[in-house]
């Protein structure tokens, strides 16, 4: 059971902070506990049972993250060769599920591949990307104790560091 004040990472929703622990505001005593989750970005509040079954670990350590940021690099690109709209968004749907650092390395580089051999942008892929970076920027920016703002300068020079 995690904690008040823990930052988790909530599904495919990123890093939430666990607010409260409790019933939920609108329903009588239904004998069921909720984390109340506040979302590092985005507003509201996300109600999970701590018993649900989602989703939901701690947010990695600084060494974690540093040791993930050093194999960024070896990280391959998620390519879709289908050009049927909604093929590639259930293609990169199903990464998101993974739930791993991993994964939305792989989504970002496959997505960044794809936009930048195309002469036009796609809105939705630049939003599945700003997703991923979302989601992964939002876990290194709590995991190394730096703004979100930070993350991709962070990483960029981290790795150049390393070649």
């Amino acid at each position: 059971m995690f904690s008040v004040g823990e930052k988790i990472i909530y599904g495919e929703n990123g890093v939430c902070t666990v607010s409260q622990i409790g019933s939920l505001p609108m329903d009588g005593p239904d004998g069921k506990v909720y984390y109340h989750l506040t979302p590092l970005i985005g507003r509201g509040t996300y109600f999970a049972p701590v018993d649900s079954g989602a989703y939901m670990r701690p947010v990695m350590s600084r060494e974690e993250a540093e040791a993930f940021i050093a194999t960024i690099p070896d990280i391959a690109p998620a390519i879709c060769n289908d050009t049927r709209f909604n093929h590639v968004d259930s293609f990169y749907k199903e990464l998101f599920k993974l739930h791993s650092c991993e994964a939305l390395v792989s989504v970002i580089k496959g997505l960044y591949s794809r936009m930048s051999d195309r002469k036009t942008k796609s809105s939705r892929a630049e939003a599945t990307m700003k997703r991923a970076k979302d989601i992964l920027h939002g876990e290194l920016s709590v995991a190394l104790g730096i703004d979100i703002s930070e993350v991709e300068a962070y990483i960029s020079q981290s790795v150049a560091a390393a070649e």
